[in-house]
């Protein structure tokens, strides 16, 4: 690795980064850029820069990404109605190639030589940074601390705390977090603590963001999500900003108990991880954009949509946002969306969302045809003993050569 006079570091002004920025400046003797994403954690960013300051740091990067988050990538996966291993939404991984391409482009601003994250070895999240970001800047140099030092645990880093004088509000602590926790407009994550071990059912006071399904309401709440072109754009009929939609959607959803999950997944670096999510608004935007998607796609062009969709779903997973391949499935789904127009009615109830009514100009759904009473001829019933035969051809042919199907 070459020289480095300059690099951008991903820097939350918790523990870990604190430690990074101090640790870039002794090992590396370079200027530390810090970059602080503001993607809807929940928590207050502007002490960042106070932190950052302390350590000595000139060029200080607070953005407001909400909307761009929102609009530009939870948005576009949703189309595709993304679901990883059959049961996560993505939360954290949607939210990497943001950071990734936020970083690289504050590298080019600044003129830095390189970035910096505070991803573990053991995570996904090192993937993803470091493959969107030699994707954008190929020449790139990436540092990965956890990679590299030998502070492999908070007593170690509580320690060069004190031995530097880094100032991070909780260094006299003697208290562990039970949890590793990431939060984003689109969810919340939860690993570490009892969660290791997968038989033990997690803590009711470890959820954020919803009440138990059995403390929900005891009436359901109703609302109604508009889309254009696969995209919501408003509820109950109040057109709402990406990010505002999708934080409502969230409050009404943790209200109702709704969006909580406990799943063991495939991480790409190739071990087992327990981990807890919740995701109120994206697990009713998942409902109300299938239950759209129903009345306004073509039946084949559905079921393509739904075969991609798992290897659309591990792409992000594993860090390939900023791809050629990813890209090019965008391109698809994106001309699916077209006509995916119209308004879903959803009924939250006690831990459970449930579409019942869906309207669009550009239904499909054609009532004379589906009716159960007299279609006035919409619908030749005799047509289909003839495409029942067709299609039965090939299993008659073989049946009449003697071949066994029991």
């Amino acid at each position: 690795m070459s020289k480095i006079d300059k690099v951008v570091l991903a820097y939350s002004g918790g523990l870990d980064t604190s430690v990074i920025v101090r640790w870039l400046q002794e090992t590396y003797a370079c200027e530390v850029v810090t970059f602080t994403a503001d993607i809807g954690q929940g928590e207050e960013v502007a002490p960042a820069r106070a932190k950052a300051e302390a350590l000595g740091v000139r060029e200080i990067y607070i953005d407001d990404l909400r909307e761009e988050y929102v609009r530009d990538f939870v948005f576009p996966m949703f189309r595709a109605n993304a679901i990883y291993e059959g049961e996560y939404l993505l939360g954290t991984s949607i939210a990497r190639p943001l950071i990734a391409k936020r970083l690289i482009e504050i590298a080019n601003e600044t003129g830095a030589d390189a970035i910096a994250h505070g991803a573990t070895g053991k995570g996904n999240d090192q993937v993803r940074f470091e493959l969107g970001a030699y994707g954008l800047r190929p020449g790139i140099q990436v540092i990965a601390p956890w990679r590299e030092w030998d502070l492999n645990s908070r007593e170690k880093l509580m320690l060069y705390c004190e031995q530097h004088k880094i100032p991070v509000d909780f260094s006299s602590s003697k208290k562990k977090s039970p949890y590793s926790m990431d939060a984003n407009l689109l969810h919340i994550s939860y690993e570490g603590g009892i969660l290791e071990d997968p038989w033990a059912e997690a803590e009711e006071d470890m959820w954020r963001w919803s009440v138990s399904p059995e403390a929900a309401p005891e009436q359901a709440t109703y609302i109604t999500i508009t889309f254009e072109r696969g995209d919501p754009v408003a509820l109950d009929g109040e057109p709402m900003s990406p990010a505002l939609l999708l934080e409502t959607l969230n409050r009404l959803g943790g209200d109702n108990g709704i969006g909580r999950l406990d799943i063991v997944e495939n991480r790409y670096v190739g071990m087992k991880s327990r981990g807890c999510y919740e995701t109120p608004g994206g697990t009713i935007l998942l409902k109300a954009h299938r239950a759209i998607e129903s009345i306004t796609l073509d039946r084949e062009v559905a079921h393509m949509k739904d075969s991609l969709m798992p290897r659309y779903a591990e792409l992000i997973y594993n860090g390939y946002w900023w791809s050629p391949e990813r890209r090019m499935l965008q391109a698809a789904i994106d001309e699916s969306q077209l006509a995916v127009n119209g308004e879903v009615r959803l009924k939250l109830f006690k831990g459970s969302v449930s579409a019942v009514g869906r309207r669009s100009e550009d239904s499909l759904f054609d009532e004379r045809i589906a009716t159960f009473e007299d279609d006035a001829g919409a619908y030749d019933q005799r047509d289909a003993g003839g495409f029942i035969k067709l299609n039965a051809l090939r299993l008659r042919i073989a049946a009449g050569k003697g071949r066994k199907l029991i």
